[in-house]
């Protein structure tokens, strides 16, 4: 089996080749569902060929189960941690709630990296989220990104079963309270 490309080389070339603004713009509207899942899979082919590196990302039969169309939002999501342009936050804001936890686990993780602060409150449901991961990812960026209002929510949150979510909380709390330059607990 070759060696896959890292995601990042890979929107990199795409940007090189494309240009990074087309490339932003195609995430964007894979993001969003502007593309659809079928369109991507389908007519818009080159441009997840040129995001993922490859013309079959998920190495799924043709045609491509439905089921897995929001995989192309994951992708298009994951760009946005190596790629970047003010705008994007409106279609991040409008991925926080996506049906996919995927796609709102990359936008958590999004958050976090770029300290999007005008994104936390639409992630606080995910602190509630059935996965652990999701919870974890949650939690950074309120760390990342939160104001004081947001360490109570996460306080909730110390007690959490999953030991990677409780360590997240900590590190959290204590990354808010240096952003901030004050006590949060």
């Amino acid at each position: 089996m070759a060696d896959r490309e890292h995601p990042r080389e890979v929107i990199l070339g795409a940007c090189a080749e494309h240009g990074e603004d087309t490339v932003i713009d195609w995430c964007v509207a894979l993001l969003t569902g502007e593309i659809t899942g079928e369109d991507a899979f389908g007519v818009e082919l080159p441009k997840l060929v040129a995001i993922t590196g490859s013309a079959n990302p998920g190495g799924w039969a043709h045609p491509v189960d439905p089921v897995n169309y929001y995989w192309v939002r994951v992708w298009a999501a994951r760009a946005f941690l190596y790629i970047w342009r003010d705008d994007v936050v409106e279609a991040l804001l409008a991925a926080a709630d996506d049906p996919a936890w995927r796609v709102r686990e990359h936008v958590a993780k999004i958050t976090a990296q770029r300290e999007l602060g005008e994104l936390v409150d639409s992630l606080l449901p995910m602190l509630s989220h059935e996965l652990p991961r999701v919870r974890a990812a949650a939690v950074r960026a309120v760390g990342a990104a939160g104001e004081y209002e947001h360490a109570e929510a996460l306080e909730e949150l110390t007690d959490d079963p999953d030991a990677a979510v409780r360590a997240a909380v900590d590190r959290a709390l204590q990354r808010l309270e240096d952003r901030l330059d004050r006590d949060v607990r």
